[in-house]
Protein backbone atom coordinates (compact mmCIF):
# COMPACT_ATOMS: atom_id res chain seq x y z
CA UNK A 1 0.00 0.00 0.00
CA UNK A 2 3.05 2.25 -0.12
CA UNK A 3 2.69 5.46 -2.10
CA UNK A 4 5.50 6.50 -4.45
CA UNK A 5 6.01 10.07 -5.57
CA UNK A 6 9.13 9.60 -7.69
CA UNK A 7 7.02 9.10 -10.88
CA UNK A 8 3.62 10.60 -10.02
CA UNK A 9 2.43 10.73 -13.65
CA UNK A 10 3.32 7.06 -14.17
CA UNK A 11 1.91 5.53 -11.00
CA UNK A 12 1.64 6.39 -7.32
CA UNK A 13 1.75 2.72 -6.29
CA UNK A 14 4.86 0.71 -5.62
CA UNK A 15 5.66 -2.44 -7.59
CA UNK A 16 4.13 -4.75 -4.99
CA UNK A 17 0.82 -2.92 -5.03
CA UNK A 18 0.72 -2.83 -8.82
CA UNK A 19 1.36 -6.57 -9.04
CA UNK A 20 -1.40 -7.22 -6.47
CA UNK A 21 -3.88 -5.19 -8.51
CA UNK A 22 -2.91 -6.94 -11.75
CA UNK A 23 -3.36 -10.33 -10.08
CA UNK A 24 -6.77 -9.29 -8.78
CA UNK A 25 -7.85 -8.17 -12.23
CA UNK A 26 -6.65 -11.43 -13.77
CA UNK A 27 -8.58 -13.50 -11.19
CA UNK A 28 -11.93 -11.71 -11.50
CA UNK A 29 -14.50 -10.84 -14.11
CA UNK A 30 -17.16 -8.19 -13.48
CA UNK A 31 -20.41 -7.84 -15.36
CA UNK A 32 -19.16 -9.87 -18.31
CA UNK A 33 -16.55 -7.24 -19.19
CA UNK A 34 -12.82 -7.99 -19.20
CA UNK A 35 -10.48 -5.62 -17.37
CA UNK A 36 -8.36 -3.87 -20.00
CA UNK A 37 -6.62 -1.12 -18.00
CA UNK A 38 -6.98 1.39 -20.80
CA UNK A 39 -6.18 5.07 -20.39
CA UNK A 40 -8.97 7.63 -20.37
CA UNK A 41 -9.44 8.84 -23.97
CA UNK A 42 -8.07 12.33 -24.48
CA UNK A 43 -11.42 13.63 -25.84
CA UNK A 44 -12.97 12.61 -22.51
CA UNK A 45 -10.41 14.73 -20.67
CA UNK A 46 -11.35 17.70 -22.86
CA UNK A 47 -15.04 16.97 -22.25
CA UNK A 48 -14.56 16.95 -18.48
CA UNK A 49 -12.78 20.30 -18.67
CA UNK A 50 -15.50 21.69 -20.90
CA UNK A 51 -18.19 20.58 -18.43
CA UNK A 52 -16.43 22.37 -15.56
CA UNK A 53 -15.91 25.58 -17.55
CA UNK A 54 -19.50 25.51 -18.81
CA UNK A 55 -20.83 25.03 -15.27
CA UNK A 56 -18.92 28.11 -14.12
CA UNK A 57 -20.08 30.24 -17.06
CA UNK A 58 -23.74 29.18 -16.88
CA UNK A 59 -24.05 29.75 -13.14
CA UNK A 60 -22.03 32.96 -13.07
CA UNK A 61 -25.06 35.24 -12.53
CA UNK A 62 -25.90 33.56 -9.20
CA UNK A 63 -22.41 34.14 -7.86
CA UNK A 64 -20.71 37.37 -6.95
CA UNK A 65 -20.31 39.42 -3.84
CA UNK A 66 -23.29 39.34 -1.54
CA UNK A 67 -25.24 42.55 -0.92
CA UNK A 68 -24.98 44.16 2.50
CA UNK A 69 -27.06 46.69 4.39
CA UNK A 70 -24.70 49.53 3.50
CA UNK A 71 -25.57 49.10 -0.19
CA UNK A 72 -29.19 50.15 0.42
CA UNK A 73 -28.78 52.93 3.00
CA UNK A 74 -29.35 55.58 0.34
CA UNK A 75 -32.46 53.75 -0.87
CA UNK A 76 -33.92 53.78 2.65
CA UNK A 77 -33.13 57.48 3.06
CA UNK A 78 -34.82 58.34 -0.23
CA UNK A 79 -38.00 56.27 0.09
CA UNK A 80 -39.77 58.71 2.43
CA UNK A 81 -38.77 61.93 0.64
CA UNK A 82 -41.56 64.04 -0.92
CA UNK A 83 -40.08 63.51 -4.39
CA UNK A 84 -40.47 59.75 -4.13
CA UNK A 85 -43.77 59.76 -2.25
CA UNK A 86 -45.28 61.86 -5.04
CA UNK A 87 -44.80 58.95 -7.44
CA UNK A 88 -47.73 56.53 -7.31
CA UNK A 89 -46.40 53.59 -9.31
CA UNK A 90 -44.10 51.30 -7.22
CA UNK A 91 -41.91 50.44 -10.21
CA UNK A 92 -41.49 54.10 -11.09
CA UNK A 93 -40.68 54.86 -7.45
CA UNK A 94 -38.00 52.22 -7.38
CA UNK A 95 -36.57 53.31 -10.69
CA UNK A 96 -36.22 56.89 -9.41
CA UNK A 97 -34.71 55.77 -6.09
CA UNK A 98 -32.23 53.56 -7.87
CA UNK A 99 -31.27 56.33 -10.28
CA UNK A 100 -30.52 58.79 -7.48
CA UNK A 101 -28.83 56.22 -5.22
CA UNK A 102 -26.70 54.95 -8.09
CA UNK A 103 -25.46 58.45 -8.88
CA UNK A 104 -24.43 59.02 -5.25
CA UNK A 105 -22.79 55.62 -4.73
CA UNK A 106 -19.11 54.81 -5.03
CA UNK A 107 -17.82 52.28 -7.55
CA UNK A 108 -18.01 49.27 -5.26
CA UNK A 109 -21.61 49.95 -4.23
CA UNK A 110 -22.57 50.63 -7.85
CA UNK A 111 -21.30 47.20 -8.83
CA UNK A 112 -23.32 45.60 -6.03
CA UNK A 113 -26.49 47.47 -7.03
CA UNK A 114 -26.08 46.28 -10.60
CA UNK A 115 -25.75 42.68 -9.45
CA UNK A 116 -28.51 42.82 -6.84
CA UNK A 117 -31.47 44.96 -7.99
CA UNK A 118 -34.38 45.12 -5.56
CA UNK A 119 -38.08 45.97 -5.91
CA UNK A 120 -40.20 48.42 -3.94
CA UNK A 121 -41.62 45.55 -1.87
CA UNK A 122 -38.10 44.35 -1.12
CA UNK A 123 -37.18 47.81 0.09
CA UNK A 124 -40.27 48.02 2.30
CA UNK A 125 -39.27 44.76 3.96
CA UNK A 126 -35.60 45.72 4.39
CA UNK A 127 -36.02 49.33 5.48
CA UNK A 128 -37.10 48.63 9.13
CA UNK A 129 -34.16 46.28 9.65
CA UNK A 130 -31.66 48.75 8.18
CA UNK A 131 -33.04 51.59 10.32
CA UNK A 132 -32.90 49.37 13.40
CA UNK A 133 -29.29 48.42 12.66
CA UNK A 134 -28.38 52.08 12.16
CA UNK A 135 -29.97 53.03 15.48
CA UNK A 136 -28.33 50.16 17.37
CA UNK A 137 -24.88 50.91 15.98
CA UNK A 138 -23.60 47.52 17.15
CA UNK A 139 -21.98 46.67 13.81
CA UNK A 140 -20.99 48.69 10.74
CA UNK A 141 -23.69 48.23 8.12
CA UNK A 142 -21.32 46.58 5.67
CA UNK A 143 -20.94 43.74 8.21
CA UNK A 144 -24.63 42.85 7.78
CA UNK A 145 -25.47 40.65 4.79
CA UNK A 146 -28.88 40.94 3.15
CA UNK A 147 -30.51 37.52 3.27
CA UNK A 148 -33.96 37.69 1.71
CA UNK A 149 -35.89 40.17 3.85
CA UNK A 150 -33.49 39.88 6.80
CA UNK A 151 -30.07 41.14 7.82
CA UNK A 152 -27.57 38.65 9.21
CA UNK A 153 -24.05 39.17 10.48
CA UNK A 154 -21.65 38.09 7.72
CA UNK A 155 -19.83 34.84 8.44
CA UNK A 156 -16.46 36.23 7.32
CA UNK A 157 -13.62 37.03 9.68
CA UNK A 158 -11.06 39.46 8.29
CA UNK A 159 -8.54 41.90 9.73
CA UNK A 160 -8.44 42.84 13.39
CA UNK A 161 -10.05 46.16 14.35
CA UNK A 162 -8.43 48.53 16.88
CA UNK A 163 -11.01 47.47 19.50
CA UNK A 164 -9.96 43.82 19.22
CA UNK A 165 -12.91 42.66 17.13
CA UNK A 166 -12.65 41.15 13.65
CA UNK A 167 -13.91 42.57 10.39
CA UNK A 168 -17.04 40.73 9.33
CA UNK A 169 -17.41 41.53 5.67
CA UNK A 170 -16.71 39.79 2.40
CA UNK A 171 -13.28 40.74 1.00
CA UNK A 172 -13.52 43.01 -2.04
CA UNK A 173 -11.45 40.52 -4.09
CA UNK A 174 -13.76 37.58 -3.30
CA UNK A 175 -16.49 37.52 -5.91
CA UNK A 176 -17.85 34.22 -4.67
CA UNK A 177 -15.68 31.91 -6.76
CA UNK A 178 -13.01 30.89 -4.25
CA UNK A 179 -14.89 28.08 -2.58
CA UNK A 180 -16.08 26.75 -5.93
CA UNK A 181 -12.58 26.77 -7.37
CA UNK A 182 -11.34 25.04 -4.22
CA UNK A 183 -13.82 22.18 -4.55
CA UNK A 184 -13.19 21.77 -8.28
CA UNK A 185 -9.43 21.63 -7.64
CA UNK A 186 -10.00 19.20 -4.75
CA UNK A 187 -12.12 16.94 -6.98
CA UNK A 188 -9.55 16.91 -9.81
CA UNK A 189 -6.60 16.27 -7.49
CA UNK A 190 -8.45 13.49 -5.66
CA UNK A 191 -9.56 11.87 -8.95
CA UNK A 192 -6.01 11.96 -10.36
CA UNK A 193 -4.67 10.53 -7.10
CA UNK A 194 -7.15 7.63 -7.17
CA UNK A 195 -6.49 6.87 -10.85
CA UNK A 196 -2.72 7.02 -10.46
CA UNK A 197 -2.88 4.51 -7.61
CA UNK A 198 -3.77 1.97 -10.31
CA UNK A 199 -1.09 0.35 -12.49
CA UNK A 200 0.07 2.37 -15.47
CA UNK A 201 -2.11 1.91 -18.57
CA UNK A 202 0.80 0.25 -20.36
CA UNK A 203 0.53 -2.73 -18.00
CA UNK A 204 -2.19 -5.07 -19.28
CA UNK A 205 -3.57 -7.98 -17.23
CA UNK A 206 -3.54 -11.43 -18.85
CA UNK A 207 -7.24 -12.28 -19.00
CA UNK A 208 -6.84 -15.57 -20.84
CA UNK A 209 -7.28 -17.62 -17.65
CA UNK A 210 -10.00 -15.47 -16.02
CA UNK A 211 -13.15 -17.33 -14.94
Amino acid sequence: MAIKFDQPFYSLSDETEQNRIIELWEAEKHGGLWEGNNRLPFPMVILCGLIIVTAFLVTMPIWGQRPNAHDFVEHVALMDTPEIQAIADPEAKMAKIHEIAYQRADGRVKASLERHPITWDDLLNLAPHIKEAQAAGQYPLDYLTVLGDRLVLANFEGNWNPDGSRERKQPWWDSGYLIDVFYVAYFIIFTVFVCKRLPHFSRKPDMSNAK
